[in-house]
């Protein structure tokens, strides 16, 4: 018998991001080029530390993000987002920019909504490639990335 509660591609991808904070994390990761544990903890929604460390878990778990030892300090950990994660980023767009129309968003808030927007999906692929160039391991392909087992 399944986990799931139903099988609906809708209902599978929430069931990994559908929470207050997982997109949140992703966005972070994405457009604020936040690598760490306590550069994460930092966002301005207030995240709890404990939150924190469960979403990462849940989103190294299925695949979504990839956790690594940071080479400078022994404690320490990088978070990168996967081929996955990645391709998460028009799903971002849509949200900022749907947000952006229908909800009270500042001009500076919304900025990079209007920009994505502006940018079309053209800006996205380009945001795209060059997470993967950030992001990916040295040389790893889309297709390596997406066999990648998570954790």
């Amino acid at each position: 018998m399944s986990s799931h509660r139903s099988l609906c591609p809708i209902n599978l991808a929430l069931e990994i991001i559908g929470d207050r904070w997982s997109l949140l994390i992703v966005r972070d990761l994405a457009f604020a080029d936040k690598r760490h544990f306590r550069e994460l903890l930092q966002s301005e929604e207030g995240i709890s530390s404990n939150i924190l460390a469960e979403r990462l878990a849940r989103l190294v778990e299925a695949g979504i993000l990839s956790k690594s030892d940071d080479p400078t300090h022994k404690q320490k950990a990088i978070y990168s987002l996967t081929q996955m994660g990645i391709e998460l980023l028009p799903v971002l767009a849509q949200i900022g920019i749907w947000g952006r129309k229908h909800l009270p968003v500042t001009k500076e808030s919304g900025a990079p909504a209007a920009k994505l927007e502006k940018g079309g999906p053209a800006l996205w692929k380009q945001l795209q490639a060059e997470l993967g160039k950030t992001h990916l391991p040295a040389g790893e392909t889309k297709a390596q990335s997406a066999r990648r087992p998570a954790g």
